[in-house]
């Protein structure tokens, strides 16, 4: 599988990524097994580079991730985790369902986007996955606390690079306007950007992307499925981890038609779409078994021609600006 370097960091990732919220739990339990599976299926694929965050299941995909993971030689694979949620210790029982994992509530999120709450979350996330270090450090969703993530937690993570203990930072979230401030205002080698430039919608195209390609900085593409609407859309799909609107799963299934029409099946599309752009680094791709990993790396070889990109502009489901991708850029 080709590799891509994030922005001048020398951090190197593959073309898809595995992204470890799924076998925490989300959504629907995943046992240890099922878990270790996923991750042994994506490393049998080619893909060597795995995202985390404590925010997952409450620090278990940290921990499933590490166990999987600790037995490879450290140099062969990059490790991305997050910042801005500490988990503080939790006895009063329950479920963490309400924040969307199926797994005990053993501990409490608490935003924290300080300096010290940066290094705090960092080593905490160390001990959870029994390693020595990751590659990249992401600040995990600072919608609600901008200021301060730009004020505190920035530089406390351009403290932490220059020091030697991360290789590279940035930013992950659900949204592209604050994304693309901290592109042009910030020294961030890289942003994930979920759910914001897929097949589906491109808001991301508007000044996140072309930032990133102008300050010669990588996007790495989460939530290519929006959800699970481009996965399967139906009037039960998902979409922001919410019921998708009516409207919107119309929209999905005119694109599903169009690609199946040209015998690609919606998945591989919206698999390879994003690469279009030069800017994508990698795609993360959420699985919870090893028969979804394989099927995803399945999807993404599949051969796709152009004519498919050809019959999205033709029904307006892709205006004439929306790069695609060819062969070649995967």
């Amino acid at each position: 599988m080709s590799a891509r370097t994030l922005g001048r960091s020398g951090v190197s990732v593959t073309s898809l990524g595995f992204g470890g919220a799924a076998v925490a739990g989300l959504f629907e339990d995943v046992g240890e097994e099922a878990a270790a599976a996923a991750v042994d299926a994506a490393w049998e694929a080619g893909i060597r580079y795995f995202d985390t965050a404590p925010h997952y299941g409450l620090g278990v995909s940290e921990r499933r991730m590490g166990a999987a993971l600790r037995s490879r030689p450290r140099d062969s694979f990059t490790l991305s985790t997050k910042v801005g949620r500490v988990l503080d210790p939790h006895d009063g029982g329950g479920d963490d369902r309400a924040n969307g994992f199926a797994i005990a509530a053993t501990h409490r999120r608490r935003w924290d986007f300080s300096a010290d709450g940066v290094r705090r979350s960092l080593e905490d996330s160390l001990t959870r996955l029994g390693l020595d270090r990751v590659d990249l450090v992401l600040l995990h969703d600072p919608d609600d606390h901008e200021e301060q993530a730009f004020k505190e937690a920035y530089p406390a993570l351009e403290e932490l690079r220059a020091q030697g203990v991360v290789r590279a930072i940035g930013v992950g979230m659900n949204q592209a306007r604050m994304l693309t401030r901290f592109v042009t205002d910030t020294d961030i080698d890289a942003v994930l950007c979920a759910g914001r430039y897929t097949l589906l919608e491109q808001g991301a195209l508007d000044s996140l992307l072309p930032a990133a390609a102008r300050t010669g900085k990588s996007v790495i593409i989460g939530g290519v499925f929006n959800s699970g609407l481009l996965a399967n859309p139906a009037p039960d799909a998902t979409y922001d981890y919410a019921t998708a609107p009516d409207a919107l799963v119309r929209r999905a299934l005119r694109i599903r038609d169009v690609t199946e029409a040209h015998g690609v099946p919606l998945r591989a599309a919206a698999l390879r779409f994003p690469f279009g752009h030069p800017a994508v680094g990698s795609v993360l791709l959420g699985a919870r078994s090893a028969k979804q990993v394989r099927d995803a790396v399945e999807q993404f070889h599949r051969f796709l021609p152009d004519t498919v990109w050809e019959g999205l502009r033709a029904q307006d489901l892709l205006t004439a600006g929306v790069p695609v991708p060819r062969r070649s850029e995967t």
